[in-house]
């Protein structure tokens, strides 16, 4: 969503946003409670022995406001970015964590408290507060992901510019790929392991409402923001898919709606289920747009998708999908967790059915198929990357062991899924919160041979650990616990950045 919006509420220091207790927000404290604390620390205490093969880094993003939230605060969407990595090799660890500099954290900083609110209350400063280039827009937020392209490392917003990092993760600046995508992308870019191309897609508050990019193996933008046809109205979207034909976007019934928050008759994002959820899928080549229709549901995260071809199973095998009748194409299946509605904050703890799950659409007959695989409650589903937009096997997601009482968005478990085979396997992660696991591939292995990696933190103590869980086993638990020098909050998205930069395959 654009930065900049001319229908922000605007405030000064001589008329502040109406009172607000940050206290009582749930995710602002426990395990998700922010800090401000910058720290580097080397040789880390491990517990267990890190693999021989294990070279690079691990970073993870998340919402951690700067300073105490004024106006509103809604987790997953609000918040300052914060980057924590650890460098991994020879057996060794260190570690750093740095927020990312905005021009609205860096006038915060400046003032010593928060001037802008949550996007609930869209309160925004205006001079003499901030500089005029800032007054009235909304804040950058680039607290979602984390991805290395091209040699850029990025810290990704929801749908606007990404901020460059350096290696250690200081700030380099607003990320505009040269000028070619000045309106931003997602949070959630895919990058092709076969062509090295990152294709991305954006939607605005503003007509067109919905684009797609692709940014190639260079970094350059070999396809500026292309708009998707029949997306009339702003919508947020959140994560996309890829194969080797098409790009996959799921359009669930969640509209923008800035006059009812402004008027305080409404939620700045309403959930309008009489629409039922669309899936699109948009020809890499730049063909036609297909489109399949169902019942209202929303998905926050895909697991991966892919192409059948010819060599695939018939439509109705092990893998729910085939050759559409006639000949004239193959069907995309899409993996991905599903949820009921769109809940947000507090606000998901009601009851909101969830679960894995499939989708098989067939792009010449307008159709999909949906199955739930398993209604466990998951979420943060990771493949290991050098599969997307190809057939997997094997997918890890956070889950909830049903054992604690947990927030939305916190998770006390780890579950594995054989797509292929069928069946699952279950880390309980006891007194632990733990985060989205991560695939490293063992340099040279093949699918399977590597381990997941995911931050947790203790709810008993605070204390925060990089677990290390083999792949080969993962419910046997980790193999290595490297202890973090600073409490790390409950976050969102992260990276495995082997030091040797892969490239195409």
């Amino acid at each position: 969503m654009s930065t900049h919006a001319s229908t922000a509420h605007s405030t000064s220091a001589s008329a502040p946003p109406a009172p607000f207790d940050p206290t009582r927000v749930a995710h602002l404290s426990g395990a998700f409670a922010p800090v401000t604390e910058e720290v580097d620390e080397a040789d880390l205490r491990v517990e267990g022995r890190l693999p021989d093969g294990l070279d690079g880094t691990y970073l993870r993003n998340g919402p951690n406001p700067r300073f105490s939230p004024i106006g509103s605060y809604l987790y997953p969407i609000d918040g300052d970015g914060m980057v924590h990595g650890v460098w991994l090799s020879d057996g060794r660890a260190r570690y750093r964590n740095r927020f990312v500099r905005t021009p609205g954290v860096l006038a915060e900083e400046r003032a010593g408290r928060a001037l802008w609110g949550g996007l609930q209350s869209m309160v925004t400063p205006r001079e003499p507060d901030v500089p005029a280039d800032l007054a009235g827009t909304f804040k950058d937020l680039p607290d979602i992901n984390v991805v290395r392209h091209a040699g850029r490392l990025l810290a990704l917003a929801e749908a606007a510019c990404p901020f460059r990092l350096s290696p250690e993760l200081d700030t380099l600046g607003r990320e505009t790929f040269d000028g070619a995508l000045p309106a931003g992308i997602t949070a959630h870019p895919k990058i092709d392991p076969r062509t090295g191309e990152m294709v991305v897609f954006c939607y605005g508050l503003e007509p067109p409402f919905l684009t797609w990019s692709v940014i190639g193996p260079t970094g350059s933008v070999v396809r500026g923001p292309t708009p998707v046809e029949g997306v009339d109205e702003p919508m947020m979207i959140h994560d996309m898919a890829l194969t080797t034909r098409f790009v996959v976007l799921v359009l669930a019934p969640a509209f923008f709606d800035i006059e009812a928050a402004l008027s305080g008759t409404g939620s700045l994002i309403a959930w309008r289920p009489e629409r039922g959820t669309r899936i699109l899928l948009i020809p890499r080549d730049g063909g036609p747009v297909r489109e399949a229709s169902d019942d209202a549901y929303w998905m926050w995260h895909t697991v991966n998708a892919y192409d059948l071809g010819e060599d695939e199973p018939a439509a109705d095998g092990p893998d729910g999908g085939g050759r559409v009748a006639g000949g004239r194409g193959y069907d995309v299946v899409l993996d991905y967790v599903q949820w009921d509605h769109l809940s947000l904050g507090p606000s998901g703890a009601g009851p909101n059915p969830g679960g894995l799950a499939r989708a098989v659409i067939s792009p010449e007959a307008g159709s999909m198929r949906r199955t739930r695989l398993d209604d466990a409650r998951i979420e943060l589903p990771r493949v290991d990357d050098r599969l997307v937009g190809r057939r997997h096997r094997r997918l890890a997601a956070a889950a909830g062991a049903g054992t604690a009482d947990l927030l939305p968005g916190e998770y006390d478990a780890l579950r594995w899924y054989d797509v292929q085979g069928g069946g699952s396997v279950l880390w309980e992660a006891g007194d632990l919160s733990v985060g989205e696991p991560v695939y490293a591939p063992t340099p040279g292995g093949a699918d399977g041979e590597g381990h997941w990696l995911t931050f947790a933190t203790d709810r008993t103590d605070g204390t925060s650990w990089l677990l290390v869980l083999p792949d080969e086993d993962p419910a046997a638990g980790p193999q290595a616990r490297v202890r973090i020098p600073v409490r790390v909050p409950l976050g969102l998205h992260g990276a495995w950045l082997p030091t040797e930069e892969p490239s195409a395959v």
